[in-house]
């Protein structure tokens, strides 16, 4: 099966930045779209962004202008770059990937995924 590690998480103060990254591992597959998702405490998870087959990119109205997806198909990574963060970024964050696997496709099931604190 496909396994997902999300990294790069911390505690910083409002209006710094972290770097997330997604590692994918297991059997050779064709990633379509890679998103990430985040949860707070007491609220449902959502997703923050993905990026798509050909590189097509989606924000939440939330994060837009500050956050920024990227895909390293060479390694099998993921990344989020969060630039002037605010205290309601504060989440766990998590990715998923939808691949292709002999011919249909198939998304990952949630990881640990990585703790962002943005606080004072």
């Amino acid at each position: 099966q496909v396994q997902l590690a999300e990294s790069g998480g911390g505690w910083v103060q409002p209006g710094g930045s972290l770097r997330l990254s997604c590692a994918a591992s297991g059997s050779i597959f064709i990633i379509d779209a890679v998103a990430w998702y985040r949860q707070a405490p007491g609220q449902q998870r959502e997703m923050v962004a993905d990026i798509t087959r050909g590189g097509i990119k989606n924000y939440a109205d939330s994060v837009k202008g500050r956050f920024t997806i990227s895909r390293d198909s060479g390694t099998n990574t993921a990344a989020l770059q969060m630039n002037s963060l605010k205290p309601e970024d504060t989440a766990v964050y998590y990715c998923n990937v939808r691949y292709y696997k002999r011919g249909r496709l198939f998304s990952t099931d949630w990881g640990q995924g990585t703790q962002v604190t943005v606080s004072s």
